[in-house]
């Protein structure tokens, strides 16, 4: 072990269950205020309806914090979990973990699917879940070492500031020998400054000799870490196997997990090359159908991104496997080796990059006006050091650019930074100030929903034309597609319970290229089934993208193709294979129902989680101004013409903009209706008392939530 100023100050020894059927059965909690070590057996009730991941997430934290808890209460609680098929070797995307926490940007629960090896590590040390609450009076480093069966914590002193740093060296420092044996959860400085703080969760590249990072990005739980005085959860555990889930059937979970795999290998290469260009391989697609972020979701395609897309970055990632979990087929995380930055701390020092991802070229590329390979890749590299959520940073500072364009703010707000779009160095000026908690950087970091109050209240910027184009629901900022031409993604954004991330429902193509949802009632019923099935994968520990980024080459010749019957039908079987629990593809629908009520529920017990809170700023449904219909006015004349019969020979475009925003609004309510009517909540959109009867949920503690905001 290498020299660290680490100071054991709590130690217990723990029998270390066999795992069964893919579940320990066994909690762990860790009260920083008192350091109690708590572990505690899971009952078999809440296994049978929880399921596991984002599940005993919830079920956790809804017993730990009240609904006056902000996210900065000692007992908003972070909870991590896996779930029963997470750390299956070989398996396509199956090792995950999910992480929650009272969010700082929204202050209800916010969930975060991540890769890496520390929820598989975690779970076989002893523990299907952990929760960490309360408040540290120092610096703290958590071990749980599933080698030695101990839970040890340590007051920490001197650690390298930067989450990369300091997760290397946690590494190196717990297991010098044999590093693969070693996760590491970090959050950075970012984190603690700004509200949109993201987890590096580590994994050891053996190829590479190196520590690599996945991002628990969403919504500042990397923020809740920081301000609990957590520096870094460490898990330790020896060789996994397909055995160590000790599966109901492996005969069958060699089958599936063979069948997934050889498909991937086979078809990847002649699909979205994943394993050679990871998630780029959707910037040409987005731009040529209209759906890439340019200038603060303003435009959706733009003639340069051909030089942020998978055509450049195939060049500039390093060769080697890039799985983030041992053995997947998908091997679509990559990296930049070598790269040398030439702003900040690590300005003309030789660095890796872990990405970009898609959400990230497009956040802080194209929606910024910066179509610029090598300036993505050190802001890039800056949020992951600074532990900074790039979806959240991307999004912000082009709200904060299409402001400064707009003169909502000037020179003499900014500190003297011209934040034009395409202005390379001041973003990455800003990014820096945002991680120091430094001049203008300190109230972008602050997210979208605090700027709109600061910006009016204190520089008397336009609050309505704010609330316009803050792409903000629910105080989370926009990943990053366009969804002015896709009704039922708008509903896809708006309905999600945590805010608008692309994780519960991706239906733009479905819905704006190909029509497949032309009524309500089509929309609606995808936006109960999509919900559920993604939803799904966070119960279980699993990745999304091995079910329907690479398909089977006779998908189309399915009824529903959208939904790759086939992978489902597999995913079924995989989940059959490890819990031995005979489950069919509709049977994933309906556990995945009760766990997603549960969270619209937490939600109303936060303060939130009704029919208000479900609003979507107008960028996102159509054109906010008249340069906006401009650019594509022949597309929203035929709309006004044909669609909604309106002639259009006497108006300006700024009577045709309002025209079309009456009718989109109009029609984003009637959405709503119908997806709370297919959900089977009420019209303020509430989970009726039938519904969670039917789905098993109805605790007294569920039904008083209920019946305080009038369902009973």
């Amino acid at each position: 072990m290498g020299q660290l100023n680490l100071k054991e100050t709590k130690s217990v020894s723990y029998e270390r269950a066999e795992v069964q059927r893919g579940y320990m059965d066994v909690s762990l909690r860790i009260n920083l205020s008192t350091t109690d070590i708590i572990i505690n057996p899971i009952a078999a009730a809440v296994k049978e309806k929880f399921i596991g991941g984002k599940g005993y997430d919830l079920w956790m934290m809804w017993n730990a914090v009240s609904g006056d808890t902000k996210w900065d209460s000692p007992e908003n609680a972070i909870c991590i979990s896996s779930g029963p098929l997470g750390g299956t070797p070989g398996y396509p995307g199956g090792g995950k973990s999910i992480v929650t926490a009272i969010s700082p940007l929204t202050g209800i629960p916010i969930d975060s699917n991540v890769g890496g090896y520390f929820g598989p590590y975690k779970k076989f040390a002893g523990f299907d879940v952990i929760q960490i609450d309360g408040k540290a009076k120092q610096d703290t480093v958590i071990l749980i070492d599933g080698i030695e069966n101990k839970i040890k914590v340590f007051s920490a002193a001197d650690l390298p500031e930067d989450s990369y740093e300091m997760s290397a060296a946690l590494t190196h420092y717990f297991d010098g020998a044999k590093p693969v044996n070693v996760s590491v959860v970090t959050a950075g400085p970012g984190a603690e400054k700004t509200y949109f703080g993201c987890l590096n969760f580590s994994w050891w590249d053996a190829g590479r000799k190196m520590v690599r990072y996945k991002q628990a990005g969403r919504g500042g739980i990397g923020t809740v870490f920081a301000d609990k005085r957590v520096k870094a959860v460490v898990a330790r555990f020896g060789a996994v196997s397909m055995k160590s889930n000790n599966p109901a059937d492996m005969d069958a979970l060699k089958k599936v997990t063979k069948s997934h795999a050889k498909e991937i290998v086979t078809l990847d290469p002649k699909q979205n090359r994943m394993a050679v260009v990871g998630t780029t391989h959707l910037i040409p697609i987005m731009n040529d159908h209209d759906c890439l972020p340019v200038h603060n979701f303003k435009f959706g395609s733009h003639p340069e991104s051909h030089v942020i897309g998978e055509e450049v970055f195939q060049h500039i990632f390093d060769k080697g496997f890039d799985g983030c979990w041992k053995g997947c087929a998908v091997a679509c995380a990559h990296g930049v080796k070598d790269f040398s930055p030439f702003t900040g701390p690590y300005r003309g020092k030789k660095v890796f990059v872990d990405g970009p991802e898609y959400e990230t070229v497009a956040g802080c590329g194209s929606n910024l006006g910066i179509f610029d390979a090598q300036t993505i890749l050190e802001i890039n590299f800056y949020c992951d050091a600074y532990g900074m959520d790039t979806i959240s940073v991307g999004t912000s500072i082009g709200f904060v650019m299409e402001c400064f364009e707009n003169k909502l703010i000037t020179l003499d707000q900014t500190g003297g930074m011209d934040l034009s779009f395409g202005s390379r160095y001041n973003t990455l000026e800003l990014i820096h100030q945002m991680a120091k908690g430094e001049g203008f950087g300190s109230i972008v970091g602050k997210g979208i929903r605090q700027m709109k109050a600061i910006f009016a209240k204190e520089f008397g910027a336009d609050a309505a034309f704010m609330q316009d184009i803050g792409m903000e629901s629910k105080g989370l900022e926009f990943s990053e597609y366009i969804t002015k031409e896709s009704l039922a993604q708008q509903g896809g954004y708006g309905l999600a319970l945590k805010g608008p991330q692309h994780d519960e429902a991706w239906l733009i193509f479905l819905d704006m290229v190909h029509n497949f949802m032309p009524t309500f009632e089509d929309k609606a019923e995808a936006l109960h089934w999509f919900p559920m099935f993604r939803t799904w994968f966070a119960l279980c520990g699993l990745c999304k993208l091995p079910w329907n980024d690479i398909v089977p080459e006779d998908n189309k010749t399915n009824a529903e193709p959208a939904k790759v019957p086939k992978h489902v039908g597999w995913y079924a079987e995989f989940f059959s294979a490890v819990t031995g629990r005979k489950v069919s593809p509709e049977d994933l629908i309906t556990m995945s129902e009760a766990v997603y009520n549960f969270q619209r529920i937490f939600n109303l017990k936060m303060g939130y989680g009704t029919r208000e809170h479900d609003t979507l700023p107008y960028r996102s449904m159509g054109p906010v101004t008249v340069e906006e219909y401009q650019s594509r006015a022949q597309r929203y004349d035929t709309q006004l013409i044909e669609k909604y019969s309106i002639d259009i020979s006497d108006m300006d475009t700024k009577s045709k903009v309002a025209a079309l925003r009456q009718k989109r609004e109009e029609q984003y309510e009637l959405l709503k209706d119908a997806v709370y009517e297919r959900r089977g909540w009420t019209p303020n959109g509430i989970p009726t008392l039938k519904t969670v009867k039917r789905l098993g949920i109805d605790y007294p503690e569920v039904l008083a939530v209920l019946k305080k905001n009038g369902v009973h």
